[in-house]
C-alpha cells in the first residue's frame, strides 16, 4: 500500500480542516513546496495535494503553490480541487502533474471524466467525498442524493487510475478512518481505491492494511503534521 501525505492548500498556505469546514483551518506550513520536500525527503513516494479555495471557486486558485510543488519535487502528485473543465485537466497534466482528481464533475458531469480518463490514460482519479455514505461536492459544501458506492461502479468500464474514498466527518478529526464502508467500497469495484479521511495513527494504517479489501494505499494529513503518526514508521508498515 502507499502512503500519500496530504498537503492541503488554502490562501497559498499548507492547512488542514476539521470535518471539512474551512472556518476551521489550521495552518501547519506557510511554505507548501518545503511541505512537500521534507515528506519526499523522509520516503514518500507520492504526494497529495488539494486546492481547497479551488473546490469551492470550481477553478485552480492554488496554483502557484501546486506549480512551486512540481518543480521542486521528483515524485509523482494528484490533485484535486476545481478542476472541472478539460482544459483545466489538460494544463495541469502538462506542467507535470501525475494524476487529477475529480470530484464534483464526477456527479455533476460524468461524461467528462470518462473523455478525461480516456484523453488520459492512467492519470485521471475520481474523488469521492461522503457523509453517511452519499456524497457532498463543491468543497463538501453541498450534499447530494447520490450514494458513494453506486458512483464508484458506475465508472466501473470508464478506466479510472484510482477512486479517492474520503470520510468527511472522519476528516481532520484523529478519530481514525471508516474502515468498514472503505472497505465496503473498495469490495464492490475493480477500480484501486484510496482510503481518506481520519487516519490518525500506525493502528489506522494497519487496520487498512487488513480491512478485507485490496486497498491501493491511504492518504493522512494532520496526523503526519502532528506527529501523531512517525513518518519512517508509517512507510515500514505500508511498505511491509
Amino acid at each position: 500500500m502507499i502512503l500519500y501525505p496530504a498537503i492541503d492548500l488554502k490562501d497559498g498556505q499548507a492547512v488542514r480542516l476539521f470535518k471539512g469546514e474551512m472556518e476551521k483551518a489550521t495552518v501547519f506550513n506557510d511554505d507548501p513546496a518545503a511541505q512537500a520536500m521534507e515528506f519526499v525527503e523522509a520516503g514518500c513516494e507520492w504526494l497529495h495535494l488539494v486546492d481547497l479555495n479551488g473546490a469551492f471557486a470550481g477553478e485552480p486558485v492554488n496554483a502557484a503553490p501546486v506549480e512551486a510543488i512540481l518543480e521542486r519535487t521528483r515524485v509523482p502528485a494528484q490533485l484535486g480541487g476545481g478542476i472541472r473543465d478539460m482544459a483545466t485537466i489538460e494544463r495541469w497534466l502538462s506542467k507535470g502533474l501525475a494524476r487529477v482528481i475529480l470530484g464534483t464533475v464526477a456527479v455533476e458531469n460524468p461524461t467528462l471524466v470518462r473523455d478525461a480518463a480516456r484523453a488520459f490514460p492512467g492519470q485521471v482519479a475520481v474523488g469521492i467525498d461522503a457523509r453517511q455514505g452519499m456524497v457532498a461536492t463543491k468543497g463538501w459544501a453541498q450534499e447530494t442524493d447520490v450514494n458513494a458506492t453506486d458512483l464508484a461502479r458506475s465508472f466501473e468500464d470508464a478506466g479510472m487510475a484510482a477512486i479517492i474514498y474520503t470520510d468527511i466527518n472522519r476528516d481532520g478529526a484523529m478519530q481514525g478512518p471508516n474502515i468498514a464502508e472503505t472497505a465496503a467500497l473498495a469490495n464492490a469495484v475493480s477500480i484501486p481505491v484510496i482510503a481518506s479521511g481520519g487516519v490518525s495513527s500506525i493502528d489506522d494504517l494497519k487496520a487498512l492494511k487488513a480491512c478485507g479489501a485490496p486497498l491501493n494505499g491511504a492518504i493522512s494529513g494532520r496526523a503526519l503534521y502532528d506527529g501523531a503518526i512517525d513518518l519512517s514508521e508509517a512507510l515500514q508498515v505500508m511498505n511491509a
